[in-house]
């Protein structure tokens, strides 16, 4: 009777550690099913129209159509700002025990700040300095759950309360930069995340867009880089050993 008893008890407390790590799963690391950042087939209205702000997953809202007209090679040098709708966030892949779990988790933010600088040789438009500077401790996702935990678990938004980006090289645009079509760019330069500073090269695609320069770009990195831990919860919930940085950004004319 007593064999029979221990062995129910523990036939229970496996029950219970499961279903607290499946809870665990619902509640914490359940991924958001959000798409990722694409560049828009709409224009959005510059800063000062004033649309735009990030939704409790971090996605950007709907904003009002800016002029169709596209921006004039002419007016193109000089300082562009982030503006309205520009969104920096990252997305994981998390797995429940040995099997890959239902979607990614995504945290984005809106609050980001930073200028760029684009000379105009005569012949070219170059960018010669871009400078962004995002607050982590903004970053939501769809479970405050998770939120709470990145304050002190991986990126440690308590701690390392802002990420940077700085250019170090100039960007030549191709001649067909202000036409309306996408085009590739390559930003090399310095990104700090978790107090840690390394040279990276982000790949990206850049538009003109009515009055706005919309520049797109992700970077998949091992979270080791920038010595992150990656958060788990006991051997129920864990999340895979990288991570993918995601970026739209809304520049108007300063």
């Amino acid at each position: 009777m007593q064999a029979r008893s221990i062995l129910i008890s523990a036939l229970v407390v496996a029950v219970l550690l499961i279903g607290g790590g499946g809870a665990a799963y619902v509640l914490f690391l359940r991924g958001d099913d959000v798409a990722p950042l694409a560049l828009p087939s709409t224009a959005p209205a510059d800063s000062s129209a004033g649309g735009g702000t990030a939704t409790s997953s971090g996605a950007s809202a709907s904003l009002p159509t800016a002029s169709a007209a596209t921006i004039d090679a002419t007016s193109v040098p000089g300082t562009w700002s982030v503006g309205a709708g520009s969104v920096v966030g990252y997305r994981v892949r998390e797995r429940l025990a040995s099997l890959s779990a239902d979607s990614d988790a995504v945290g984005r933010t809106s609050k980001i700040t930073g200028t760029v600088t684009i000379a105009d040789s005569g012949t070219s438009l170059t960018v010669t300095k871009a400078d962004f500077s995002v607050d982590m401790t903004s970053l939501a996702s769809d479970k405050q759950m998770r939120d709470n935990r990145l304050r002190s678990q991986g990126i440690e938004t308590d701690t390392y309360t802002t990420s940077t980006f700085s250019l170090t090289s100039p960007v030549a645009l191709p001649a067909n930069a202000t036409s309306g079509s996408a085009f590739d760019v390559t930003l090399h330069g310095e990104l700090t995340l978790h107090g840690v500073t390394k040279t990276v090269d982000l790949p990206a695609k850049a538009q003109v867009n009515g009055s706005v320069i919309q520049v797109l770009g992700s970077l998949t990195f091992p979270f080791s880089d920038y010595n992150i831990v990656a958060p788990s919860i006991g051997n129920f919930v864990t999340v895979q050993d990288n991570g993918t940085l995601e970026f739209l950004i809304n520049l108007t004319k300063s």
